[in-house]
């Protein structure tokens, strides 16, 4: 069983910053890749960004440029730094790891919210 857990996310302005955190109950040290992942209301759910083993890291044409994935192997922790917020940022924010031989783990879900 592999337990993800989401902190950060909260309100703030359009222009603003949130950075999110996703901590795994498992070493991430041999993970295929962890990745962030969107759903607004009535939206289906996106990828926002996603980072592999080896560090490459890929994002939705949105937010590049805006936010930043990164991981800590050290911590098990995988981030998502979130800067020039906008309202169409606002959704819930789950993280996902992809560990060998594993179907994908998801969190709960931190919610995130972008007042204009």
């Amino acid at each position: 069983q592999v337990q993800l857990v989401e902190s950060g996310g909260g309100l703030v302005q359009a222009g603003g910053s949130l950075r999110l955190s996703c901590a795994s109950s498992r070493s991430i040290f041999s993970i295929n890749a962890m990745g962030w992942y969107r759903q607004a209301p009535g939206k289906q759910r996106e990828l926002v960004a996603s980072i592999t083993n080896g560090g490459s890291t890929n994002y939705a044409r949105s937010v590049k440029g805006r936010f930043t994935i990164s991981k800590d192997n050290a911590k098990n922790t995988v981030y998502l730094q979130m800067n020039s917020l906008k309202p169409e940022d606002t959704a819930v924010y789950y993280c996902a790891a992809d560990f060998p031989l594993r179907m994908r783990d998801w969190g709960q879900g931190t919610q995130v919210t972008v007042s204009s």
